[in-house]
């Protein structure tokens, strides 16, 4: 009997981590919000079919798990901060996190007393937690919409630094009505409070320097780094716990922000970044599936009552739009980013998780409409995810503060065929930037209207000076292969593997022979197409030609109406097809194939 509960938990943890993988690769496929298809699955599995219960099947582990996978998301979310995002927005995003999450904690707490009916007491407590957004609901959507950064870093600083603030204005709350209830008021009876809270701020700091003093001292080795970092973000949280309930969110923000700003001077804290953001996705994935599936029937028939529904009209069209714009007044913000900002704001795991924590205190103290804060958390959840999820986008364009054109290209290396091609491509209204690092190299791509980038791309600063939004290819095309190596490498992870291409500098027939398969695919061109070859029959008089294609036909050269050179597919919904090595792409009518071809 013991052997077959086993059985039963283990298939079920392994259900809820694939299911929340492949809702992710779904959402990416389909382009929905991903946490709109994992909050599907998981009802889907748990409620509504009934095929598993995590809660039950966990049982006292379901809610350290998840605490500590949400402190894990925190952490990723808190070191990828960097305080050059804040040049010229550092006014907007302090008046968001304090005013504006006033406010918020304000209209959130009238809005659930006088419209879905909680006591004056309890919609103070779950009005503070509903000012949290976060960064498990705010990166995949920002990464969706690829917003550009002057409003990207607005959303993900609010979200990553209100995380934490929402519980503790929550338990701010619990302790005022706590002691109320047991006597008269006294400022002295929350001296706990506050001392236990900047205790967990200093726990997450010097837990921060500690780990940061012995990574830049070596002390780890590099395969250990990794995991060593990510047992000292439990212990960081677990202290937090100890020391206050719900402080340990605050202790590993704290810890996040502390090695983010030691970065630049301990530059191996860096390299952690990939292991802990792709530990965040899987982990993202997997509490919002355990959290679902472990609502019953009854909480999610709740959802679909009037009190709970005008609370989350009055949530998403008055509440938050007025604490943005009201404490946004006289800041950078543009009237197009305000109304953007002010209409973004799904929750996520935070509020789901901590609002179940005191729905469960509350009635405890007698409180027993605080039944209802389960299936009022959900419907918010699951309602802001939705509208804000399909709705960045469109919203984003309509106040032009999204790219409306065709997928754009990032060329690396200014020389005489990268400026030509880069020129072309802008004649068939492709978004083209060319970066190098020498200016006069540069200077025939401006005279042609060409954007072009002054600078280092390997440089960290050009992070913060580039805009990458409208680009999703990444072309090295510099005569020097092991540089253009490099950049590949570099900007796999922002770009993906498919969309980072690098242009051979010399290669002769043996060389081509040896180059292993996966590699061809990123070779641009095909055989023949070298930077010295290429520049060489620019320099001679070769120039670009589109040709319209009005047949289907396989992209073979004895094919093609011309002798010409094939170097990439305009497909006719917009996107771009490369030529590699590695395989002949197909053509379709209303595709336009560029090819370089000597004038005639």
């Amino acid at each position: 009997m013991i052997y077959i509960q086993q059985e039963f938990v283990l298939i079920s943890i392994v259900i809820v981590i694939a299911l929340g993988m492949f809702s992710q690769w779904l959402a990416w496929r389909i382009q929905w919000p991903s946490i709109v298809i994992m909050t599907i699955a998981g009802l889907f599995i748990g409620p509504i079919l009934g095929l598993i219960n995590p809660q039950e099947g966990l049982g006292g582990l379901y809610s350290p798990l998840i605490s500590l996978a949400v402190a894990l998301i925190l952490f990723e979310g808190s070191t990828s901060l960097d305080i050059r995002e804040l040049k010229g927005i550092s006014k907007s995003v302090f008046r968001i996190v304090t005013l504006g999450a006033l406010l918020a904690w304000i209209g959130g707490s009238l809005a659930a007393h006088f419209m879905a009916g909680l006591s004056l007491e309890v919609s103070f407590i779950i009005g503070g937690l509903f000012v949290v957004t976060g960064p498990t609901v705010i990166i995949p959507l920002l990464r969706q919409a690829k917003l550009p950064p002057r409003i990207s870093s607005v959303l993900k600083w609010e979200g990553i630094i209100v995380d934490p603030i929402g519980p503790l204005l929550a338990l701010f709350a619990y302790e005022i009505l706590k002691i109320t209830a047991e006597g008269p008021f006294q400022f002295g009876d929350f001296l706990p409070f506050f001392v236990d809270s900047i205790l967990a701020i200093a726990v997450g700091y010097a837990i921060g320097i500690l780990v940061s003093v012995l990574v830049g001292k070596g002390l780890f080795p590099e395969y250990l780094k990794s995991p060593i970092i990510f047992c000292f973000v439990l212990i960081c949280f677990t202290f937090g716990e100890a020391i206050m309930h719900e402080t340990g969110m605050l202790a590993v923000t704290i810890m996040g922000l502390t090695l983010a700003r030691t970065k630049k001077y301990v530059h191996s804290i860096g390299s952690i970044g990939h292991f802990m953001e792709n530990i965040s996705v899987m982990l993202t994935s997997t509490v919002f599936i355990l959290l679902t599936a472990s609502l019953t029937r009854e909480t999610i028939m709740a959802i679909f009552t009037w009190p709970i529904i005008l609370f989350v009209l009055t949530m998403l069209f008055l509440v938050r739009p007025l604490s943005i714009w009201l404490s946004t007044i006289g800041t950078e913000l543009t009237l197009q980013e305000k109304t953007l900002v002010g209409w973004i704001a799904p929750r996520g795991i935070v509020a789901l998780t901590v609002s179940g924590y005191f729905a469960e205190v509350l009635i405890e103290d007698g409180y027993q409409n605080a039944s209802i804060l389960t299936s009022l958390t959900l419907a918010l959840v699951f309602i802001t995810v939705c509208a804000h999820g399909f709705s960045i986008g469109p919203v984003a364009r309509k106040l032009g503060l999204a790219n409306t054109g065709f997928s754009g290209v990032l060329i690396v290396g200014a020389s005489s065929f990268s400026i030509a091609f880069a020129q072309h491509l802008k004649e068939l209204g492709v978004p083209v930037l060319i970066t190098d690092t020498s200016d006069d190299h540069l200077y025939q791509a401006r005279n042609l209207g060409i954007a072009t980038y002054h600078g280092e791309i390997l440089s960290e600063h050009s992070d913060f000076e580039v805009d990458m939004t409208p680009y999703d290819t990444i072309l090295a095309m510099k005569g020097d292969a092991a540089y253009n190596a490099l950049v590949c490498q570099t900007y796999i992870p922002e770009f993906g593997y498919n969309n980072t291409f690098s242009l051979p500098v010399e290669m002769g027939q043996t060389e081509q022979k040896e180059i292993p398969h996966a590699i061809k695919a990123h070779l641009l061109f095909g055989e023949g197409a070298t930077f010295r070859e290429l520049n060489k029959k620019v320099n001679i008089g070769y120039t670009m030609k589109t040709i319209e294609i009005d047949s289907k036909q396989t992209m073979l050269k004895e094919e093609l109406p011309l002798n010409g050179m094939p170097l990439c597919i305009k497909r006719k919904n917009g996107s771009l097809a490369f030529v590699t090595f590695k395989e002949k792409l197909m053509l379709d009518a209303g595709d336009q194939l560029v090819v370089l071809d000597l004038e005639k």
